[in-house]
């Protein structure tokens, strides 16, 4: 039985005692980890530090995402928090660079496959200094990038620059999706880990870090919070990437032939973040198995305007000619967490990635070197409201299926 809205509040306000708070600044998730019960424990830490009398400002760890809406920001945070009161991280303006992961490091951690230099840059207001206490609140689930998402991730990625999100995607791009995913300690977080060691330890950062189920009955819109472990020490990443492995790890028993997954139209709109569908179930398709991705909401591919334009220029073309056109072709070059994600996206020719994206054309969707459906042709043959999560026999043949890719991840 998960956590209730009563044991997360007397968590918040025990992370509070014996602080005296002038100015604080919140970092939730954004809204496409709508999930991780982030909003409400950014709302709580809201009311509290506001009733004391401190001033705080919420700024999302958007990272490379689009700033939420008015209406995504109320259903995220309830209503507890003024839309106004959002601050928008722009990874390519708002950051400075603190220093450097040398160059060394990076190439004992990652084996020798790269051994440059990776800018260490975070938002400005981070480091400003005007602020007495720093709440990083974020989700620890697998993730493709540093293998369990969130702790320094959510300062690095979420409030980092273009340069650090570039690298550290790059690299993880480069040591291989499947040797990181679900895996806490990595090249990737060895990287954040030392830049959180030399370059943020002098911070009052406390991280909030949640671990989450979907289920019907859970507390928190049919969301169950299984574990909330507040904290500046390690440890509490370790412990909740422990926990996030027993609940959040799914195993298939074997290689399904044909996976069908769902994502929802308000919270997936483009295969930059839709590729969850991609990331999260490779390790469990079958070789020349079928990917198939219900997209009601997807209208684009890129998240910005640039890297929306080299998804549609390169495709998900496979990871050794991206890894090529990365050294060759300037404009991917000054954007590799574009290059990285395109690695990500890309089956690699080991199985076939078909999309239904009823706001994208045909043309669009071959375009980038995906498989087109139609949209209300496919939905009438795999019906969601007619599955289950898991196995499924539809008329003889057997798929299996996911409702919502974001919350786990595949394996035999």
């Amino acid at each position: 039985m998960g956590l209730t809205h009563r044991d997360v509040q007397k968590l918040v306000e025990n992370s509070l005692e014996n602080r005296t708070i002038k100015r604080a600044l919140l970092i939730p998730p954004d809204f496409t980890r709508l999930h991780s019960c982030g909003g409400v424990i950014c709302a709580m830490y809201y009311e509290l530090l506001t009733q004391r009398g401190a001033v705080v400002d919420v700024m999302p760890a958007l990272g490379s995402h689009e700033p939420m809406t008015r209406e995504q920001a109320e259903q995220f945070f309830g209503g507890a928090i003024p839309y106004e009161k959002l601050i928008v991280h722009n990874w390519r303006r708002d950051v400075v660079l603190l220093g450097y992961v040398p160059g060394e490091y990076v190439a004992k951690v990652s084996d020798g496959i790269m051994d440059e230099p990776i800018p260490v840059e975070v938002n400005r207001r981070i480091v400003s200094g005007e602020y007495n206490l720093i709440v990083s609140i974020g989700q620890v689930v697998p993730h493709e990038v540093a293998g369990m998402a969130n702790y320094s991730k959510n300062i690095f990625v979420g409030c980092g620059g273009s340069a650090m999100i570039s690298a550290s995607h790059m690299l993880g791009a480069a040591y291989g999706m499947e040797r990181i995913m679900g895996r806490a300690d990595n090249p990737v977080r060895a990287v954040f880990d030392y830049a959180e060691e030399h370059f943020l330890s002098h911070l009052p950062i406390l991280y909030a870090l949640t671990v989450t189920t979907r289920k019907p009955e859970g507390e928190f819109d049919g969301v169950s919070l299984e574990g909330l472990f507040i904290g500046r020490e390690r440890e509490n990443f370790i412990r909740a990437a422990e926990l996030s492995e027993k609940l959040n790890f799914i195993r298939t028993g074997r290689p399904p032939k044909k996976i069908v997954c769902r994502l929802d139209e308000h919270e997936f709109h483009s295969t930059w973040l839709g590729n969850k569908a991609v990331y999260r179930t490779r390790l469990a398709i079958a070789d020349g198995g079928e990917l198939i991705i219900l997209a009601p909401g997807v209208r684009q591919f890129g998240e910005d305007e640039i890297c929306d334009r080299l998804i549609r220029k390169y495709g998900y073309t496979g990871r050794d000619r991206i890894l090529k056109l990365a050294k060759m072709e300037q404009d991917l070059r000054e954007n590799l967490s574009a290059a990285a994600h395109l690695i990500h996206g890309s089956s690699d020719g080991r199985f076939e990635i078909f999309y239904a994206a009823p706001l994208l054309s045909r043309e669009e969707v071959e375009g980038v070197g995906y498989k087109w459906l139609d949209y209300n042709e496919i939905v009438e043959k795999y019906n969601p409201s007619q599955l289950k999560e898991g196995w499924n026999n539809i008329g003889g043949e057997e798929i299996y299926y996911i409702d919502n890719p974001a919350l786990g991840l595949w394996n035999v």
